[in-house]
């Protein structure tokens, strides 16, 4: 009897400990929450093995077990929503416009949910001591859809369904009266696309890995353009401690035209804000 009983304490702490360790992504479109735990993804019908000659995380060629993003996602595609926001253990938040992800059924660059399996676990990432586990969106013929590095998220807790972020926070939009060729508004573009995955401005956005840009002061006010241009390129020949997190783009990454376009948009929303704060500050008559 007390041999069963010690065989039920073993197997009920066992069991706890297996569902307090299982790792879970939660997709929440259309206002539902599903969670789907990393056994369940491996034990798809849709699970295949994955050859991505160049990831972006770990610069070389990488093998994965992943399940396609398109068939993960389902029904839930008929939602009213027109970017994923994909959010990471660390604070990164990637948004991905909807239409990047659906130009898989046009010929486009196919995503995929890359799934570490405990029993093959990947390697850890350069210079980190983690993997890109335990859930990972990578990309099948990125060149195909222009995806930028900023679009491999690693590390994934959650996706969901939004806004287009110039629709969730208006307040990163240049005005309207901006020309569509303008250097500011370009820079809008970018600063979406790869700046807020890690750092917000004036609040817009939902990264938390870098410091906000726009407030309490705009970068341009503290940093010069030399300094953002040399931040942006390499960040330790600007600054450097012990936590430091971000890596160094080069112009595959983001073009010389495109980092004087972000550099232009961040100078852009420092001077409104100025003008903002200065007719706030004026005594009422």
């Amino acid at each position: 009897m007390l041999r069963i009983l010690a065989l039920l304490v073993l197997w009920t702490f066992g069991a706890g400990h297996c569902a307090a360790t299982e790792r879970v992504l939660t997709l929440t479109f259309g206002g539902e929450a599903r969670r789907v735990t990393a056994s369940e993804l491996l034990a798809r019908p849709d699970t295949t093995f994955l050859t991505v000659p160049k990831d972006a995380a770990y610069h070389r060629e990488m093998k994965y077990r992943a399940v396609p993003l398109l068939a993960l996602l389902g029904s839930a595609l008929n939602g009213d929503f027109d970017t994923i926001e994909a959010r990471a253990s660390d604070g990164y938040a990637s948004q991905i416009p909807r239409a990047l992800v659906m130009k898989s059924s046009a010929g486009g660059a196919v995503a995929w949910i890359a799934v570490e399996d405990p029993a093959a676990p990947w390697p850890k990432l350069p210079g980190q001591a983690v993997s890109a586990g335990p859930f990972y969106l990578v990309w099948e013929n990125p060149e195909r859809s222009g995806v930028g590095d900023a679009q491999w998220p690693f590390s994934l807790v959650s996706l969901s369904g939004g806004e287009d972020p110039l629709k969730r926070w208006p307040q990163m939009a240049v005005d309207s009266s901006v020309a569509a060729a303008a250097p500011e508004r370009r820079g809008q573009i970018v600063f979406a696309k790869i700046c807020m995955s890690c750092h917000r401005i004036e609040g817009a956005g939902d990264g938390e890995m870098g410091p906000d840009l726009g407030q309490p002061m705009n970068v341009t006010e503290y940093i010069t353009p030399k300094g953002i241009r040399g931040i942006i390129r390499d960040p330790k020949s600007v600054r450097t401690w012990p936590q430091q997190q971000m890596e160094a783009f080069d112009e595959a990454a983001i073009s010389n035209g495109d980092v004087d376009a972000v550099i232009a948009y961040l100078a852009y929303m420092g001077k409104r804000k100025s003008a903002r704060d200065a007719t706030l500050s004026k005594p009422a008559p």
